[in-house]
């Protein structure tokens, strides 16, 4: 059960301001929560809340409030502080959008979807090329990504609209092969940051999905990889952000990638000790 603010922290109306610059006031209730989701037991949650309650200031930014908690699960649970610093690993997926197309290809593979990354396929007057195909015997869902490195970032409404109209398009030419006879289609735009008001209103009114990082409300990106546990390597603590990017350019863009296969880290000609770490890591954020 989450805790509920206490009268002394609405009395003390400390306002600390997101990455988009905006200022809120400071609530213990989504600091309970997110420990609690990457899987902080009670003890544990209410030593750190208490600790941030107590050294927390307003004018501070969310992030130096993430970094210190981060820094208190590491000294206790190593596990935990791992899925905790998901927002940031899936920030260091960059600096190009490959990475994050190929990690929600995954998410919809776990699924149990086929899946097709970075595809070039034939619309009725155009071709296109589509970071994500999910497809399985009654539903074709078409993906775009919108990856971006600044957590501040709104995806404007340009961005379903011409989304949707290509969509339409793949969708209009695909209708008329037998192919697809029994299939239906589905548009989507993905984003690990937020959209824009009117991005919103658009994508709902023409029927598109829309995944952001915490959109829709309990169903978001961050809500769906925790559900799913398929987490992105540089989460890792272990792996230098060069090892990380090795990794990458290789294609092993999950945790599980090495879970399933330890030999993918061959490779690297890591030391023992670090090999052994890495992999005991991977393991507690997997098993």
């Amino acid at each position: 059960m989450i805790h509920k603010q206490t009268t002394e922290d609405t009395k003390r109306h400390i306002l600390v301001r997101k990455a988009s610059g905006d200022e809120e006031k400071f609530e213990t209730y989504k600091l309970e929560r997110s420990l609690r989701n990457a899987g902080a037991d009670n003890d544990l949650v209410q030593d750190i809340v208490k600790n941030i309650a107590e050294w927390i200031t307003s004018g501070l930014t969310t992030k130096k409030i993430y970094a210190r908690a981060f820094s208190l699960l590491r000294k206790t649970e190593t596990g935990v502080a791992v899925r905790y610093k998901l927002k940031q690993a899936i920030m260091e997926l960059g600096p190009s959008g490959y990475p994050f197309e190929d990690f929600i290809g995954y998410l919809f593979e776990k699924q149990g979807y086929k899946v097709e990354v970075g595809q070039i396929i034939e619309g009725h007057c155009v071709t296109h090329e589509m970071d994500v195909i999910a497809t399985d015997k009654k539903i074709q869902h078409l993906v775009e990504c919108k990856y971006s490195r600044d957590q501040g970032k709104q995806i404007s409404v340009q961005v379903p609209l011409y989304v949707r109209s290509r969509v339409d398009d793949i969708i209009k030419k695909r209708k008329e092969s037998p192919d697809y006879a029994d299939i239906s289609f589905s548009g989507w735009v993905v984003t690990n940051t937020r959209f824009s008001a009117d991005s919103l209103q658009y994508g709902k009114c023409s029927g598109l999905h829309m995944l952001a990082w915490d959109y829709p409300h309990g169903n978001g990106l961050k809500d769906l990889i925790e559900r799913l546990q398929i987490y992105p390597i540089t989460i890792l603590i272990q792996l230098t952000i060069k090892e990380k990017q090795q990794l990458i350019n290789q294609g092993v863009v999950v945790c599980n990638q090495i879970y399933n296969n330890p030999d993918i880290l061959d490779s690297m000609q890591l030391a023992n000790a670090k090999y052994n770490a890495l992999l005991k890591e991977v393991n507690d954020i997997c098993s």
